[in-house]
């Protein structure tokens, strides 16, 4: 089918719906009910729902019980609405050094220990460029002390960097390194990450490469760490350290199913996403905090998405879309997308199946008469979007601040990176200027400083633009030429 015969169709579609419009349940909602949800997910009760801490675990019960009252059906592989996700909590090591020629290198300073236990080891040193399969050929690494660009040539992306080193230390335990040690030259500045990586860390269990490898970061923003280790000047290197505590974390996603109404499209899934974790209370949040107010209530990052996530769940389980409807309520997110991407390795419905992701989440807002879309054009819903919009009395504006790299910063991402097509819808705002950083990640970030009737209505858009993509006949893909592309025509065969 071409493009304008998909578009056109799709505009009928829409037109159709619009004629009885005020059967969607959708539009019945009352701003008292996701007021109240928004009101309990963001109270001082829960802690800032840190994952891994009881505030978190009862915001997942909370979801879970929401689920079942609406009539969502577990997954397959579920008989209740919780998804586990293994994870490992580990504490940063108490000392450390990495001694090169005259340089000694001292943990959370100018080195980040990401994983090692307790170690002191000499070893040769051998330089492997960014530690690609073609670097690696000539090389022997055995016993050595193997010293690696951080990420690639072509992206710094943070996402991405972690994601390489994650799999460089897993080549290097392969291989029979004895260290693997990385020059960060990341987008972030080395105070961010060196803080992140010296502190109490969840990352995911199965991920996790043999921990007899121990691997570093250095400060590679600074000139003279940069070139350390690159021209050869060092032959060996001494590294000591009392190691990283690793210890196994059980934590949950949230699923549930609406099943569709057409006899052949219902085998087809849009997941609706929204991740409900935040970042907690006192030094573990971050912020700026005080002994009047030290709690990170998250109500704009994330309970605003995920209080849209219920919104939706009840109208589309009240009027069932032809398509069936996946809702996931992500952990983790806060701390790497860690709930998203466990999923995506371990899904409870075949990614196949699933033909569309409606993710949401936001920093915050600054503009209450439009909806942002992160990756609005480039999966092909611009007309369901602005058509939602209309029906609410809101506008649109698509790729809000795009120097952020907001579309890979979100567990969108964790499926666009499989092959699904996967746009963010976020409260309004058109840049990171100072009124939307007045409150991320901020203790000022509670319910009582939200706007609830914007809150009503983009809950309703969000709602009403899963239903006309659920409802299409020809489900949404990916735009021609597009950096997920190729991932999505492999994954349903195109």
């Amino acid at each position: 089918m071409n493009k304008f015969l998909t578009v056109f169709l799709s505009i009928l579609g829409i037109f159709a719906q619009a004629q009885s419009d005020k059967k969607f349940p959708e539009k019945s909602i009352l701003r008292a009910e996701p007021e109240m949800q928004m009101r309990f997910l963001a109270a001082n009760e829960m802690q800032g729902r840190r994952t891994g801490e009881m505030g978190n675990y009862v915001a997942a019960r909370y979801l879970a019980e929401q689920f079942r009252m609406l009539g969502l059906k577990p997954t397959n592989a579920q008989t209740d609405y919780l998804l586990p996700v293994e994870l490992t909590q580990t504490k940063p090591a108490t000392e450390g050094v990495l001694i090169a020629g005259k340089d000694t290198l001292r943990t959370g300073k100018e080195m980040v220990i990401l994983a090692s236990g307790a170690v002191n080891l000499t070893a040769d040193v051998v330089f492997v460029g960014y530690g690609t399969e073609s670097d690696l050929e000539k090389i022997d690494v055995k016993g050595k002390i193997v010293v690696a660009q951080v990420g690639s040539a072509e992206d710094k992306n943070p996402l991405q960097v972690v994601s390489s080193s994650a799999s460089k230390r897993k080549t290097m335990a392969e291989k029979g390194a004895a260290m693997l040690v990385e020059i960060y030259s990341g987008s972030f500045p080395w105070g961010f990450a060196a803080r992140y990586f010296n502190s109490e860390r969840l990352k995911l269990a199965d991920n996790d490469a043999p921990s007899t490898v121990p691997h570093v970061w250095i400060n590679g923003q600074q000139a003279k760490f940069a070139k350390l280790f690159t021209k050869g000047e060092i032959p060996t290197a001494t590294f000591v350290t009392t190691g990283r505590v690793d210890q196994p974390l059980r934590v949950f996603n949230v699923a549930g199913v609406i099943e569709g109404t057409d006899p052949v499209l219902k085998n087809e899934y849009v997941i609706l996403s929204a991740h409900f974790d935040h970042i907690g209370a006192g030094k573990k949040g971050g912020g700026s905090f005080s002994a009047q107010d030290s709690i990170f209530n998250g109500a704009r990052d994330n309970a605003f998405g995920t209080v849209a996530l219920l919104t939706a769940a009840k109208a589309l389980a009240a009027a069932p879309t032809k398509r069936s409807i996946l809702v996931l309520a992500f952990t983790g997110e806060e701390v790497g997308l860690l709930g998203s991407r466990y999923y995506a390795e371990h899904p409870a419905i075949a990614l196949k199946k699933c033909v569309f992701n409606l993710n949401s989440d936001g920093a915050g807002y600054d503009d209450t008469s439009i909806v942002s879309i992160i990756g609005m054009e480039r999966t092909g819903i611009k007309v369901e979007m602005e058509a939602a919009c209309k029906l609410f009395g809101l506008g649109v504006f698509a790729e809000p601040a795009p120097e952020q790299g907001l579309f890979d910063r979100s567990d969108n991402v964790s499926f666009a990176a499989k092959g699904i097509p996967a746009p963010t819808v976020t409260p309004g705002f058109r840049k990171f200027d100072e009124v939307l950083m007045k409150n991320y990640h901020q203790v000022s970030d509670n319910p009582e400083s939200v706007d609830f009737d914007y809150l009503l209505k983009f809950c309703q858009v969000y709602a009403h633009t899963a239903r006309l993509i659920a409802n299409r006949q020809q489900a949404p893909f990916w735009e021609a030429g597009d950096v997920y592309e190729k991932a999505g025509k492999a994954l349903y065969e195109k």
